[in-house]
């Protein structure tokens, strides 16, 4: 009968420093897990969009005749929406500097006209020009500061797209001239892209574009002569989603 006590009493002192055991366990705070830190490295993909504001200028110069001489600028302000597709790749060093490369293109709406009368002593004229960008892309460097899964960034390049100009009215006779051809020149900026997941990040960017001139209309017969460049400058704001691999 003893021996039954002392058996039962084992298994209960024994029972008792099990479960003590788990209540111990239960009590103390789990191990805290660090969070992954953003990592900007690799290729990445993307779709964007946005809204392009600007003016188109239209320097000009003429011979008339005699002593008189004209030259101006016209001016008009122009706006318009593009969307499209890029692809970059990013570099993360030292370590929250990022170095990258992207290239985009984009469909464009981006257009402005004006009109002009010009009326001095015997010599009357009027014209009517505009212009707009079909399509427009960028190939630019980054370089930027990342905050785990923030990066600011600047950036600059080339700059090229489709303008297409057109002038029409009566300067030295009658005209109808127009243009259409891949104009090239540069572009910089500055933008935000924020790390949603590991691999899809959302971003804001500000660009000012900068085509260059094209020559829209040159006349010269001998005795007169006139010549209308156009010049095709913007700025753009855009949002996008790009898929990093």
């Amino acid at each position: 009968m003893k021996f039954v006590v002392r058996s039962i009493t084992m298994v209960s002192v024994l029972a008792l420093g099990v479960v003590a055991a788990h209540a111990a366990d239960l009590t103390e705070e789990p191990v805290p897990v660090a969070p992954a830190v953003f990592n900007w490295n690799g290729f990445y993909v993307g779709v964007h969009a946005g809204a392009a504001v600007g003016d188109f200028k239209y320097p000009f110069d003429a011979y008339l005749g005699g002593d008189f001489t004209i030259n101006g600028e016209l001016k008009q302000s122009a706006s318009g929406a593009f969307g499209g597709a890029q692809i970059g790749y990013n570099w993360q060093f030292n370590p929250n500097w990022v170095l990258g490369v992207e290239a985009d293109i984009a469909a464009s709406s981006y257009e402005g006209k004006v009109s002009a009368d010009v009326n001095a002593g015997n010599f009357s004229a009027n014209l009517s020009a505009g212009t707009e960008v079909e399509w427009f892309g960028t190939v630019r460097g980054r370089i930027g500061y990342a905050m785990d899964n923030v990066l600011l960034y600047g950036t600059g390049g080339f700059a090229y797209g489709d303008v297409k100009s057109s002038i029409s009215g009566n300067i030295i006779g009658n005209i109808d001239e127009s243009t259409s051809d891949t104009e090239y020149g540069w572009t910089i900026g500055a933008g935000l892209e924020y790390g949603i997941t590991q691999n899809i990040t959302f971003k804001t960017e500000y660009l000012y574009v900068d085509l260059g001139s094209q020559t829209l209309l040159d006349l010269n017969d001998g005795d007169f002569y006139a010549h209308i460049d156009s010049e095709t400058k913007f700025h753009t704001l855009k949002a996008g989603l790009n898929y990093k691999f």
